[in-house]
């Protein structure tokens, strides 16, 4: 078994685990006091989303972008929700029913693996994109799902930069469960990250948050 499936079975095991008390547990995360609900606005705003929209959030977990995003797409947009584990879409297709919202196509797939539909308006990630070993090749794939001018955004956390190894540690000790921490330090996802939105994105931003602990990457596809 490759290292990348031994990822997805960790995380299927670990969200099943967490599905449900993850909307209350997410509050703390990555730590008490994080801003996560007004990071996740900022990442919906840069996607510049007007009425009518189809936007993918991948790794869509519980749906808690869902709200946000309906809000600027309005009932004639279409989110299409896609996550890894069934416990996580089972809880977001809850979501869904308690707002009544009959726009939302829920999708279990691989982030890797799946096949984005034409002419989508905006693909958003949000903490979940660095826990998938072939994020470069996610970036890729929306990339040129995307409309002209179509927008590509992730939200997620990195290590600071320059920090010393027993720091990163201690930092990244907020992915430990959801992943193998040595191996997410060694593999610093953030920096392919990166460097997929400059290589597959026009106007492509970089914007360190929270003193380096998180990151918005996001830009726009080629027309």
């Amino acid at each position: 078994m490759s290292q990348a499936d031994r990822t997805r079975e960790r995380l299927i095991e670990v969200y099943r685990k967490k599905a449900k008390r993850y909307d209350l547990t997410s509050r703390l995360y990555p730590a008490p006091g994080y801003p996560q609900r007004a990071q996740r606005t900022r990442a919906v705003q840069s996607l510049g989303l007007r009425a009518g929209d189809t936007v993918v959030d991948m790794a869509c977990g519980t749906g808690l972008n869902f709200q946000l995003v309906e809000a600027a797409i309005g009932p004639t947009g279409r989110i299409v929700g896609v996550d890894l584990t069934d416990a996580m879409l089972a809880r977001a297709g809850e979501r869904v029913a308690a707002n009544g919202w009959s726009n939302v196509t829920l999708v279990q797939a691989d982030a890797a693996e799946f096949a984005f539909p034409a002419e989508v308006d905006a693909i958003l990630s949000t903490y979940a994109l660095t826990q998938v070993p072939e994020c470069g090749q996610v970036i890729a794939h929306g990339a040129a799902a995307l409309s002209g001018g179509g927008r590509w955004a992730v939200l997620d956390l990195k290590i600071p930069d320059l920090t010393p190894r027993w720091l990163s540690r201690l930092g990244g000790a907020t992915v430990r469960g959801s992943a193998s921490l040595d191996e997410w330090i060694a593999r610093r996802p953030w920096e392919t990250i990166r460097a997929a939105t400059r290589e597959r994105l026009v106007d492509p931003s970089w914007t360190e948050l929270c003193f380096g602990t998180a990151f918005l990457a996001a830009g726009s596809a080629r027309s």
